[in-house]
């Protein structure tokens, strides 16, 4: 059998100091106390590749919060510890490790959550979704660096597979369905011929799962560089169906992804944007649809709904002299997501640059008068201060009044 490789010096090279020396002195702790400590998951693919990566996930064959405990102690910092999953995080400074008790996974049916035990490591890299995730590096001082590779990682790196570890893994967990095309597309790799093939297969056990964890998902899906590509690849394979069979993703929407990403514009995060232009073309039932399956936060459905509404109000009237105060009546009370999606989206320039010059400048546009104000100039409380507040608010948007003096004036007028 050929010498492990050992990643020592990859370690040095492309961690931190305080990490590699956090990591030395952790695995001396473990060591210690007659226990062996690893480091584990996507930052050892990530060494591997040369990929900056920062979130370390230790795995003890022992018991992982004792360890956390003693390594505060030593170290500082804080931990946050879970007993009944035997794990545990460790904060200092600006660095954070999560470790966990090295466990063995059981499925009782297909798309449950998995019964769990402590176990050996390699019945802990079984559990993994993929081979390319599945290794792990020694941290006792006996063997520090060495690469614990029992599934084939380091090799379906070099060939750039993205392989599951057994036949059954889809079927266990669907989900791992969703992390195959981010990892594939992330890392410009492939899906190797048979979990392809039984990716296909087994598309109709995302049907197994909540769609609470399809949405996590999702929501992951959508914070990759390039989240198009990966929609694009799932829509492909049948993936993107299984959220709603309406859903698609064509050159045209994966362009308007690629602009959302030059857009900066307060109040609209990416994720919201994209899930905005990923349902614009769904009709008003089948968003309420995939809202019932994903059951988003209410903001988000909100959002959803903004989008569906203002796509139905973007016939306004198509009069160049359209005046800002009757576009910001149109406009208002919608969230500037929806908004935004409707300016990439839509089919009209004209109506797309509107909608921009809201979000860009009228939406900001205030009174200088307040409602204490108009009481203090002998305006009666009631719908009196709304209406005038209203009015002086248009004569803003539209230039007429442009200074506090001439809204008084105007304001006077009105009270009158």
């Amino acid at each position: 059998m050929p010498e492990a490789l050992n990643l020592a010096v990859t370690i040095e090279r492309q961690l931190p100091e305080e990490l590699v020396k956090f990591l030395r002195l952790a695995g001396e702790a473990a060591q210690s106390s007659g226990q062996k400590l690893y480091l584990v998951g996507g930052v050892v693919r990530d060494l591997l590749l040369g990929r900056p990566n920062l979130d370390l996930d230790l795995v003890l064959e022992g018991d992982a919060i004792s360890l956390a405990r003693r390594l505060a102690g030593i170290g500082g910092g804080k931990i946050t510890a879970h007993p009944r999953f035997g794990t545990a995080s460790l904060r200092w400074n600006k660095w954070s490790v999560d470790l966990a008790t090295a466990r063995l996974e059981t499925y009782e049916q297909p798309g449950a959550l998995p019964s769990v035990k402590p176990g050996s490591i390699s019945n802990d890299l079984f559990r993994r979704d993929f081979t390319i995730n599945a290794m792990a590096i020694e941290l006792g001082s006996g063997h520090y660096g060495r690469l614990l590779d029992i599934y084939g990682g380091k090799k379906d790196l070099q060939r750039k597979y993205v392989r599951v570890l057994h036949e059954k893994s889809f079927i266990d967990d669907a989900t791992r369905i969703w992390r195959a095309l981010r990892y594939e597309q992330r890392l410009d790799f492939h899906l190797e011929p048979d979990t392809l093939r039984w990716l296909g297969r087994d598309l109709s056990y995302l049907e197994s799962v909540s769609g609470d964890r399809i949405r996590h998902e999702l929501e992951l899906a959508l914070k990759e560089e390039s989240p198009e590509k990966l929609l694009r690849r799932a829509d492909e394979l049948g993936v993107l169906a299984k959220l709603h069979r309406s859903l698609q993703v064509d050159d045209g929407v994966a362009g308007k992804f690629e602009q959302a990403r030059q857009r900066n514009v307060a109040g609209v995060t990416l994720t919201g944007l994209y899930l905005a232009l990923l349902v614009y073309s769904l009709s008003r039932p089948e968003t309420e649809q995939l809202i019932a399956y994903l059951r988003p936060r209410k903001v988000t459905v909100q959002m959803f709904r903004d989008t569906l509404a203002l796509k139905d109000k973007l016939s306004m009237p198509a009069d160049k002299e359209l005046p800002d105060s009757r576009l910001y009546a149109l406009l208002q009370g919608f969230s500037a997501t929806a908004i935004m999606a409707g300016s990439l989206a839509g089919d009209s320039a004209l109506v797309s640059r509107r909608l921009d010059r809201y979000l860009g400048k009228l939406r900001s546009v205030k009174t200088a008068l307040s409602g204490e104000d108009l009481k203090k100039m002998g305006v009666a409380p009631g719908p009196a201060i709304k209406e005038i507040l209203m009015t002086l608010l248009g004569a803003r948007l539209d230039g007429k009044v442009t200074t506090r003096q001439q809204e008084e004036a105007l304001a006077r007028r009105l009270a009158r």
